[in-house]
């Protein structure tokens, strides 16, 4: 069996800036700034990551804020995600689709965001019915850590041993690609985030294409 993992932002879809604007306007409701995670990079880190940033940037304690933080992101996530910015990256329908006749392939989520904020930004998009687990930010705030919890969670519900190096991870930033190497897993970039092809490959992912419009090539990879 190979486990396939696929970042979300970037990668399967461009929320249409959701993610960042629920995070400035949790921070507005809560603490009264405004436009709090200007200059913050956010490509592959986790929620959790980023949000530590933003307080540490505006001199702000955790201690009894992160919850508040994530529950405010939250609620406006729900209403950010439906605009009409927000789109799925080419040729995704198309390989998911693909995907669910290989018998021999399971999907799965590795993502730095919340659990609960993947499955909202997924939704609109009716894609969230391919992913039955995966890791996420509220798993771990070291997306280097998601890896073997992905693979754990997919051996319980198969009730089957994973091999790392049956493993793939696919995503659009060089945190992707890191996040395999630790544990020999399979590493494929793709350039439909904010890193080119070149930067990918410079980061040592195992494939890199500029996109999965024409998917003929990649799903070879997996036959």
């Amino acid at each position: 069996m190979h486990l396939v993992l696929f970042d979300i932002d970037g990668t399967l879809i461009d929320s249409g800036g959701a993610g960042v604007r629920s995070l400035d306007y949790a921070f507005r409701d809560l603490f009264s700034i405004e436009d709090a995670f200007q200059g913050i990079s956010m490509a592959g880190k986790t929620d959790s990551e980023i949000i530590k940033e933003g307080l540490l940037k505006h001199g702000i304690s955790a201690n009894g804020n992160f919850e508040a933080i994530i529950n405010a992101y939250l609620n406006h996530l729900c209403k950010e995600i439906n605009n009409k910015r927000r789109h799925i990256k080419p040729g995704i329908y198309d390989v998911l689709r693909e995907f669910s006749f290989m018998k021999k392939v399971k999907l799965g989520l590795l993502t730095g965001n919340l659990e609960q904020g993947a499955r909202i930004k997924l939704e609109p998009f009716n894609i969230n019915r391919y992913f039955q687990a995966g890791a996420f930010g509220s798993d771990d705030e070291d997306r280097d850590n998601l890896l073997p919890v992905a693979i754990k969670r997919f051996e319980e519900l198969c009730k089957r041993r994973i091999k790392f190096y049956n493993c793939t991870v696919i995503g659009d930033t060089p945190r992707d690609i890191h996040c395999s190497k630790p544990y020999g897993a399979k590493s494929i970039g793709v350039a439909t985030g904010s890193y080119s092809a070149d930067e990918l490959k410079q980061a040592g992912a195992d494939y890199v294409f500029e996109n999965l419009s024409d998917y003929s090539d990649f799903l070879l990879l997996f036959v």
